[in-house]
């Protein structure tokens, strides 16, 4: 499971953060939604979440040709709560804030 070093090193990088607000939002988004949504190319977006499913921070779903990604579910609490406190603040901040006008335009 993941340690806390894990989590703040995964927490340091603002595309890491922007897919998180995301996930959170929403439960569930593919690779392209995520993309389109924070208009950056598939591969970058998919590379930070490869890292974070490999730390056990998000968990991954395929459907066909699709992969769609949530938080894991089997975070420890301590990680849970900082995460939602963090994305609590996050979503009234740039860019964050525009991802989630765009997730519902």
């Amino acid at each position: 499971m993941i340690t806390p070093h894990e989590l703040f090193s995964l927490l340091s990088d603002e595309t890491r953060l922007r897919c998180l607000v995301l996930l959170q939002k929403e439960g569930k988004l593919c690779v392209c939604e995520i993309s389109q949504i924070m208009e950056s190319i598939q591969p970058k977006v998919s590379r930070h979440l490869a890292l974070m499913r490999q730390s056990g921070l998000v968990s991954d779903e395929r459907r066909g040709q699709w992969v769609y990604y949530s938080l894991n579910p089997l975070l420890p609490a301590w990680a849970k709560r900082i995460i939602e406190s963090a994305l609590e603040n996050l979503k009234k901040e740039e860019p964050y804030k525009s991802d989630m006008k765009k997730m519902h335009s």
